[in-house]
């Protein structure tokens, strides 16, 4: 991934992940446990269900310390069964 992360932030700085996917109990497990194991923390993510409920989307802040962290982050995202759409 060759991204541009590194000229438009600061680092480390916190970045809100918007991650949408099936709508299941599950999503936001899978989420935080990839998260703990990238950027451990303490993380409520915000929920919101899409208007015919198939789907929802998870915000949720993490502390990046580097465009190359925050790359991983997305990709490791991506990655998870659930998961749809990472921004």
């Amino acid at each position: 991934m060759d991204t541009k992360f590194d000229q438009l932030l600061e680092f480390p700085c916190f970045q809100t992940f918007k991650v949408m996917g099936v709508a299941s109990e599950q999503l936001p497990i899978d989420v935080i446990a990839c998260l703990q194991q990238h950027a451990s923390g303490d993380y409520t993510p915000t929920i919101k269900p899409s208007s015919k409920g198939n789907y929802h989307s998870l915000s949720i802040s993490v502390k990046v310390t580097s465009k190359e962290h925050m790359e991983t982050i997305y990709t490791e995202l991506s990655n998870l069964e659930l998961v749809r759409v990472v921004l």
